[in-house]
């Protein structure tokens, strides 16, 4: 019986181990993520389209001006919320945009074009392989990983829209299953999460709270968590993580709803992007 008590601290502290470093594996592949041909530090301009014809190419004179390619490299025409591609001597495509699926892209050297349509707006997202953002990048920093920063929530079911607005000025609808209700610092606190997808299989959570400009990005940060089990939710704060838009200006990201604006300190995950 003497032995229980040292066995049970040995096991926990082995659990806070393996929890940290599960911890510190997810920040490791959020980082590389970014760092991707594919990923946010790549983002390197957002042009939107206005009907009709719209060139690009390197050339100044373009509409979408381009860092490398010929001068005159082609046409995007936007015609009655439909996007073709015209690049010489090829004829017309069309251009599927990022809410009908996977887009269409268009491929010159290190640069990626693709469509992305928010609200009635039709715009063409820019990648660069050799963007500034990507060269200059000087990794990502953390609040230190703390177990208590993983709550385990009471979730309401309470379906409704909610309004999320973004950095364009829009708004959208979106659809919320019900809440979580915790307890942090002694206070009771809701958020709202919203399904992205119909048959989303995660619970996107868009949040801000009274580290948000000062030790967090300034327009809030995000976090992903399961499905509810058995009325219960998880909310892992140290997974917490910035939008795009803290790294990129071409960015469209979503903003906190009111409901989701928290009035204590979440002093766990991502800490503001220091770029200098």
């Amino acid at each position: 019986m003497r032995l229980a008590f040292p066995i049970l601290i040995a096991v926990t502290l082995l659990m806070a181990m393996s929890y940290e470093s599960e911890i510190r594996g997810w920040r490791d592949a959020r980082e590389r993520s970014l760092k991707a041909d594919d990923g946010w530090l790549t983002v390197a301009g957002l042009f939107w389209l206005k009907e009709g014809e719209n060139t690009f190419g390197k050339d100044p004179g373009n509409d979408i001006v381009l860092p490398d390619g010929r001068a005159r490299a082609g046409t995007f025409a936007l015609r009655g919320g439909k996007v073709t591609v015209t690049i010489p001597p090829q004829d017309p495509r069309a251009m599927r945009s990022d809410v009908e699926g996977k887009p269409d892209k268009v491929v010159i050297k290190d640069l990626t074009m693709f469509v992305i349509k928010r609200g009635d707006r039709y715009g063409i997202r820019l990648r660069d392989k050799n963007s500034r953002m990507r060269r200059e990048f000087t990794g990502l920093r953390w609040f230190p990983v703390k177990e208590s920063a993983r709550v385990t929530a009471q979730f309401v079911v309470s379906p409704s829209r909610i309004p999320v607005p973004n950095i364009l000025g829009q708004t959208e609808q979106m659809p919320s299953p019900g809440y979580a209700e915790f307890t942090w610092e002694g206070q009771k606190l809701r958020l709202y999460p919203v399904l992205e997808e119909p048959d989303a299989r995660e619970l996107f959570v868009i949040f801000r709270d009274r580290t948000s400009g000062r030790e967090t990005y300034g327009a809030g940060r995000f976090l992903y968590t399961d499905i509810p089990k058995d009325g219960k939710l998880v909310l892992d704060f140290n997974r917490a993580y910035n939008p795009p838009c803290a790294f990129t200006p071409y960015a469209t990201c979503p903003l906190p709803p009111k409901q989701n604006q928290l009035p204590v300190r979440i002093e766990a995950g991502e800490l503001k992007y220091a770029d200098h």
